[in-house]
């Protein structure tokens, strides 16, 4: 018999797929360049030319049995080091090569973040809007996702909320900053306050709360603002890394897991995260993928197309009258919905060949997503779609 759970999954597939799916059919009937697909944050920039120069140089120049061979389970220790150099000097960490597990993506990472340290039974603590792949990452643990209520004022963290539900049950903590959906970057002044509730609930209970930071998006950053590396301020925390989007590539499957070395059991976390690959069938992604970013790690692709396209997006939405918390990073928006229902109103704006991702499955009701990764000459073009949409369906 094949596996029941499984089997569910197949009919509760992503939203956000699905409608990309639909951008792409629809695109064969009228070409893809007039539908406004705002659905996939798929990177629209190329990776840096650095990159395939290192790719290109690794292959042809390393000996292939270093490149295509096994690497150790704990993964190359030449770009662990690397690694824990470069946020040593970003961050004004400590790390050292034992503290860095390379992964495949941030996924990857979060599926050994989350196994580290925490056992079946046990409840994360994840905080509305919230990615919704989070829930199968933590249920593949045997673990239980508790969402804190959104703060929809300004989509910082619910701290009187997150403070009444942080139980003894309570192993971990995850959190997603810059934010996907909302765009938002949790402030100084919230990491404080949320790793003080954590503290003071960790001498309550007797036991260790792990903070699991998923950072994909700290490279694009708007204003010209920096990141707080949530590591600075919690000694146990985990950081969870990929280069999808700051280098442009998704398709290579490739980031970390950085411990930080103040953290319960530190030196034995990525020797555990190699025993968990055992299990999962992880193994190490590619070695030549892990040599290639460790030559450019911080090097970024053109990112700033992704802030000048926020602005368009962002204003338009204003003038129309949209409810919206402008972004502070990522490359995603989350206004709120012209009606209550946000599946219905998505399902108007397919009219206009927009394709918007309603708030449902990021844990808010009444919002909807827009990933504008998208050539700028197509947001300013989509702009008049989103007029008429809004002028036609709501009389504004």
């Amino acid at each position: 018999m094949i596996n029941e759970e499984y089997k569910k999954m197949l009919g509760a597939k992503s939203v956000i797929r699905e409608l990309s799916e639909y951008a792409t059919k629809r695109g064969t009937e009228i070409g893809y360049d007039n539908v406004y697909d705002f659905s996939l944050g798929n990177p629209s920039v190329p990776c840096p030319d650095g990159y395939t120069e290192a790719v290109i140089d690794i292959h042809k120049n390393l000996n292939p049995m270093d490149i295509h061979g096994y690497s150790p389970s704990t993964t190359l220790p030449d770009v662990r080091e690397a690694v824990a150099n470069s946020l040593n000097r970003r961050f004004g960490m400590n790390y050292d090569m034992k503290h860095i597990f390379m992964t495949s993506g941030a996924a990857g990472a979060l599926a050994h973040a989350l196994r580290a340290v925490t056992k079946p039974g046990d409840k994360v603590l994840s905080f509305a809007p919230f990615f919704p792949e989070y829930r199968p990452y933590v249920s593949g643990c045997g673990d239980e996702l508790v969402l804190v209520p959104a703060d929809t004022a300004n989509f910082q963290i619910n701290l009187e909320a997150f403070e009444e539900m942080l139980d003894e049950k309570v192993m971990a903590v995850l959190i997603n900053t810059p934010n996907n959906p909302s765009g938002v970057v949790y402030s100084e002044g919230t990491i404080k306050a949320m790793t003080d509730i954590m503290r003071r609930a960790q001498e309550k209970y007797g036991h260790d709360i792990f903070l699991i930071s998923d950072e994909p998006y700290r490279e694009i950053m708007f204003d010209g603002q920096t990141f707080t590396y949530p590591s600075k301020f919690y000694d146990n925390t985990l950081s969870c890394y990929s280069f999808s989007k700051s280098l442009s590539l998704p398709g290579e499957r490739i980031g970390y897991v950085a411990v930080n070395p103040k953290a319960t059991d530190a030196d034995l976390l990525v020797p555990i995260m190699a025993q968990i690959s055992r299990g999962i069938g992880h193994n190490c992604p590619s070695s030549s993928v892990q040599m290639a970013v460790a030559r450019v790690l911080e090097d970024t692709s053109d990112l700033s197309v992704y802030e000048t396209n926020m602005n368009l997006i962002y204003e338009e939405l204003v003038n129309l009258g949209f409810n919206v918390v402008r972004p502070d990073g990522t490359f995603y928006i989350f206004p709120q919905a012209l009606e209550e229902d946000a599946v219905a109103f998505c399902q108007k704006a397919k009219k206009y060949d927009l394709i918007l991702v309603p708030s449902d499955s990021f844990g808010v009701k009444g919002y909807f997503r827009m990933a504008y990764c998208i050539d700028t000459d197509k947001v300013r073009r989509s702009l008049d779609a989103l007029r008429r949409f809004v002028q036609t369906e709501y009389g504004i």
